[in-house]
């Protein structure tokens, strides 16, 4: 507890009106690799509170659409279309498809993570299972040459995700943001330049 209040991201997130410190994480991602732009269609996987989205929708505006899909509620942001329920089920899938109207997707982020138990081996593989249906997800929504950001931990399963990645996309990178913290297994894949086809 002493280390979250005292945490100066968590202090800044406050000062600056983010809705959490993972604001950070997805804003020096940006700053280096350019993700972001005006005028592309945006999902948020598992948004809420919204500190991504917060973001992602200043930087893809006048033009652009993002759509946050989380199973929790979240406070409305301007120029967020909201879904919630569970991205695995057909229903929500259906009102997400409906809602881009045609619009093929340009980027999917996904800073999910579940309830964590402690438990570190099965903590990893309920982290490992989110960030395989975020490449799930992609592979069926995203556009040919769009991106993919996702968060992972280190250990068992990476490796396995990295290869799918590849196999999907044509550049795969590695970020360790500033805002994660340091003692934490965190890292974000991001996939750049989804195939036409998928490599076997």
């Amino acid at each position: 507890m002493h280390e979250h209040v005292t945490d100066p991201y968590v202090q800044r997130a406050k000062a600056e009106g983010w809705r959490s410190r993972a604001a950070f994480k997805l804003i020096e991602i940006d700053e280096k690799d350019r993700l972001l732009k005006p005028g592309m269609t945006v999902v948020d996987l598992g948004a809420a509170p919204g500190s991504w989205s917060q973001y992602a929708v200043k930087r893809i505006h006048p033009t652009g659409r993002l759509f946050a899909l989380d199973i929790l509620e979240m406070t409305p942001i301007a120029g967020v279309d909201f879904i919630q329920g569970d991205f695995r089920e057909e229903t929500v899938l259906r009102q997400l498809e409906a809602s881009l109207g045609g619009r093929t997707v340009d980027l999917v982020l996904s800073d999910m993570a579940p309830n964590m138990s402690g438990v570190q081996d099965i903590d990893q593989a309920r982290v490992m299972h989110l960030a395989e249906l975020t490449l799930e997800f992609a592979t069926q929504h995203l556009k040919p040459g769009g991106d993919m950001l996702v968060k992972v931990f280190q250990g068992a399963g990476y490796m396995e995700l990295r290869a799918a990645m590849q196999s999907v996309f044509e550049a795969l990178l590695v970020r360790k943001p500033a805002a994660s913290r340091g003692r934490s297994a965190e890292t974000f894949l991001m996939g750049r330049k989804k195939r036409q086809q998928h490599l076997k």
